[in-house]
């Protein structure tokens, strides 16, 4: 059951979302929160139900771990075995999820290692395995500091399954959530929140349906069905994927956002316009904002961070970002653009030292291109598909001109690589891609994201209506019958 499906947004939400509410205005906290999380493992179990065992007992396990690392330190012997405990905690949860996500990836290297036949597994990867792995370990984490505490299984599933970001984030903190959960007020209908969740959930709903689903047609003709890519082609291809993964990724969570309004939950802010970056740094602080917090406090502060010269943190840089794109899924293009981050990260580190300073325009144009060069290994499916791309892009293929310009550049016939004709032969698009990169770009840089127009959102429900009415009519005439699965589903 996706967001964007019609059995969520015109069946399952509104059923939810006033039983859930009628529960509460009958004082029923407990029914109305057990309801809350039979709904939201049904809404898991809608992809394939036998992934249900795993979420349960993935909470049930880190749910009596964490009860047992919040309780008060009294000994050093006692603080010794919650080290343990929460060691112990760790290595299971990331066991699990490397059982299923990597297992086969470790096979397959092995066999090309040592030349053995090992048979793969071919294991099917549980939905949102990765998400609610590393909320938990955030919850274990923040157990053994002492900063959370639950008393009760319900209010742990209420955490790990609520709806709205369990597929895909934000990864949220225990203490960030649970507390609005108990809030009398956040128990009524806010009519208020209701109209800006409606709001924002209609923009994630365009930003995936009209806008990143059709940048999706051109990435994939690139990527998985070209066997060659001239010059214009190739960065048609590379920049409909860093578009396309951009406007999935944050309609996603503009609309869990705005879902979790309408309970009266604010989820914190995911993205901040990531592609208006000047420098790599600012770019991890406005992209997928709640996996950087992770990271930051969970892998690169343990590791030692800052603390101990300039050599160790830039080795803390490095594996901190390429656990992030193993993270993101077993290949070595994960790993490799992993690798391409933290070095970019050591790189900005370095040159900041030295107190170099760009033009704003100058460091806004190499940032985007290193991002659109590095996603280009995110997207691919092996090497063979990332260096077709990249040697389109740098010219190392053919370099082909509309042959209305041939008449003007004739001079050009005298190279071998220059050839004038069909632009778009192996992506099938005439000049259709162009217009909307324009499009993407203007949309990017110009405009405000979907939280900088709710900080001065006037309750006026005929604005409201209008707005929701135009997004919602641009999405039915857009659509094609095709509910498409969100990209992050698949990390």
């Amino acid at each position: 059951m996706l967001f964007n499906s019609y059995e969520f947004i015109f069946v399952f939400l509104p059923i939810t979302f006033f039983i859930y509410f009628y529960l509460n205005h009958k004082r029923q906290t407990e029914a109305s929160k057990g309801f809350l999380v039979f709904s939201s493992l049904f809404f898991y179990s809608w992809w394939n139900i036998a992934y249900l065992p795993i979420i349960l007992s993935s909470m049930l396990f880190n749910y009596v771990l964490g009860t047992s690392l919040a309780r008060e330190v009294k000994d050093n012997k006692n603080k010794f075995s919650k080290k343990s405990l929460l060691t112990f905690g760790v290595v299971s949860n990331i066991a699990l999820l490397g059982y299923f996500k990597y297992t086969d990836f470790l096979i397959y290297n092995f066999n090309f290692a040592f030349d053995s036949n090992i048979e793969l597994l071919h294991l099917a990867l549980p939905l949102a395995i990765s998400f609610f792995t590393f909320q938990q370990i955030a919850y274990l984490v923040d157990s053994y500091r002492q900063e959370t505490k639950e008393y009760d299984f319900l209010n742990y599933a209420v955490f790990v399954t609520f709806f709205p970001q369990l597929i895909a984030g934000p990864i949220v903190h225990h203490k960030e959530m649970m507390p609005q959960f108990a809030q009398v007020k956040n128990k009524v209908k806010n009519y208020k929140n209701i109209a800006i969740g409606i709001f924002i959930f209609s923009i994630g709903l365009f930003k995936k349906v009209v806008i990143a689903d059709t940048f999706a047609i051109w990435a994939t003709q690139g990527f998985d069905t070209a066997t060659t890519l001239n010059l214009f082609e190739a960065w048609a291809t590379s920049l409909s994927y860093t578009f396309q993964l951009y406007f999935d990724f944050s309609g996603y969570t503009d609309m869990a956002i705005g879902l979790a309004l309408l309970f009266n939950i604010k989820l914190p802010i995911n993205f901040n316009s990531p592609y208006k970056s000047t420098d790599i740094q600012d770019f991890w602080r406005r992209w997928h904002i709640t996996l950087s917090r992770f990271l930051k406090d969970y892998i690169y502060i343990p590791l030692g961070g800052n603390r101990n010269g300039e050599f160790k943190t830039y080795n803390n840089l490095m594996a901190t970002f390429i656990i992030g794109g193993i993270w993101h899924g077993a290949g070595w293009t994960f790993v490799f653009w992993g690798f391409l981050h933290g070095l970019a990260l050591v790189v900005h580190r370095v040159w900041s030292k030295f107190g170099f300073k760009l033009w704003t325009w100058l460091a806004w144009l190499i940032t985007f291109n290193f991002i659109n060069i590095a996603w280009v290994f995110f997207r691919a499916k092996d090497w063979d598909d990332a260096v077709k791309v990249l040697k389109g892009m740098f010219g190392l293929s053919d370099i082909v001109i509309a042959q209305k310009f041939e008449k003007y550049l004739s001079f050009l016939n005298s190279y071998d690589f220059v050839i004038f004709g069909d632009v778009t032969t192996h992506i099938h698009s005439g000049s259709e891609p162009i217009i909307w990169i324009f499009i993407g770009f203007f949309i990017i840089l110009f405009m405000k994201n979907s939280m900088q127009l709710i900080e001065n959102f006037k309750y006026k429900i005929y604005q409201i209506i209008f707005i929701v009415i135009s997004i919602w009519t641009l999405h039915f005439m857009s659509i094609s019958g095709v509910e498409s699965q969100f990209l992050y589903f698949n990390f």
